[in-house]
C-alpha cells in the first residue's frame, strides 16, 4: 500500500468534482475547489475521520468495500478505479457493474453521423448516449427519467397496456426475446451489481413472459439487421441496423441508416429538420 500516492490521488480526484456534479448545494463560502472531505466521505459511506486519515497518508488498509465506495463517490473511470486498487495494495476485481461512461470519441462519433440515428446502450440495455436524429426517431431521451431509458424494462413493463410498443418498432417481440437472453449473460458478468439485481427482480415480478424467457437459460440469439419504426409524424421508417461492440466498456453503438434513395431516407431527412417536435398534435 502506497499511502502517500493514495492520499495524493484521492485529493486530486476529490478536488475535480464540484458539488453540483453530485447534487450538493454550492454555498457561498467554499475554500476548496471541489468537494469537502466530509462530503466525499458521506458519498462513500465512510466516516469523515477515516477519509481524512486516508488523505493524510496515515489511514488503515482499505477494504474492497471502502474502495468501491470511494470509486463511486469520486466518479472514477474504470482505469482510475484499477489505479486506486493498486495504490491501496488490493488487486482490482471485475467491475462492480456495467459501465455507463461513454468515451468522448464515441460521443463525437454520434454527432458526426447527421444522416444516421445512433445510440449507445450499456450492458443492461440502458440508452446512455444518443444523437439528435435518434431522439427524433425514437424518443427525446433527455426528457425522460434515467430508469425509463432502459429498453428491457420498457419492452416488458412499458406504459402501453394494449400491447408491446417499443417506439413502434417492427421487431419488438424479437427484441424482447433477445434482450432477456442477453440480460442473463450480463447478470452472470456482474453478479454483485445491485442495480442489475433490482432490474431482474422487477422484471421477474412484473412479467410472466420475461420469467419464461429467463428460466429458459438461453443466452444467445441472432441479431436483427433491418427494422421499421412507425413514427407518428413521418410514418414508417425502415432502417438498416448495425451494431458496433465496445468491448472495453461492455457497451454497444447501434446505428440506424436508411437505404439511399428510399422513402425512408427522405423520412430521416425530414426528422433531422423537425427534430423532436410532434407534427401530429392539434392545438
Amino acid at each position: 500500500m502506497d499511502r502517500r500516492e493514495l492520499a495524493d490521488f484521492l485529493r486530486s480526484r476529490r478536488e475535480r468534482i464540484t458539488p453540483a456534479d453530485v447534487g450538493l448545494p454550492t454555498g457561498p463560502r467554499r475554500r476548496t475547489p471541489g468537494l469537502r472531505r466530509e462530503e466525499a466521505a458521506q458519498l462513500a459511506f465512510i466516516s469523515t475521520e477515516y477519509y481524512t486519515r486516508l488523505e493524510q497518508a496515515r489511514g488503515p488498509h482499505p477494504s474492497r468495500e471502502v474502495l468501491a465506495g470511494l470509486a463511486r463517490a469520486l466518479r472514477l473511470t474504470d482505469a482510475e478505479r484499477d489505479h486506486l486498487h493498486h495504490l491501496a495494495g488490493v488487486p482490482p476485481g471485475p467491475p462492480p457493474g456495467p459501465s455507463r461512461e461513454v468515451r468522448q470519441s464515441i460521443l463525437d462519433l454520434l454527432h458526426r453521423l447527421p444522416q444516421a440515428a445512433a445510440i449507445v446502450v450499456s450492458a443492461m440495455h440502458e440508452v446512455i448516449a444518443w444523437n439528435d436524429l435518434a431522439a427524433a426517431l425514437m424518443e427525446d431521451f433527455s426528457a425522460v427519467p434515467r430508469r425509463d431509458r432502459n429498453l428491457v424494462r420498457r419492452v416488458f413493463l412499458g406504459p402501453h397496456p394494449e400491447g408491446r410498443r417499443l417506439y413502434g418498432v417492427s421487431d419488438a417481440d424479437e427484441f424482447a426475446r433477445r434482450a432477456a437472453q442477453d440480460l442473463r449473460a450480463t447478470a452472470a458478468r456482474y453478479p454483485d451489481d445491485p442495480e442489475l439485481t433490482q432490474l431482474v427482480a422487477e422484471l421477474l415480478a412484473g412479467s410472466e413472459e420475461f420469467t419464461g424467457l429467463w428460466d429458459s437459460h438461453d443466452v444467445a440469439t441472432a441479431p436483427t439487421f433491418r427494422k421499421t419504426f412507425q413514427h407518428p409524424s413521418v410514418g414508417p421508417v425502415t432502417v438498416n441496423c448495425d451494431v458496433l461492440d465496445l468491448s472495453d466498456r461492455d457497451q454497444r453503438v447501434v446505428i440506424y441508416t436508411a437505404t439511399p434513395g428510399s422513402p425512408s431516407e427522405g423520412a430521416l431527412r425530414l426528422l433531422s429538420v423537425i427534430g423532436t417536435q410532434r407534427m401530429d398534435t392539434t392545438p
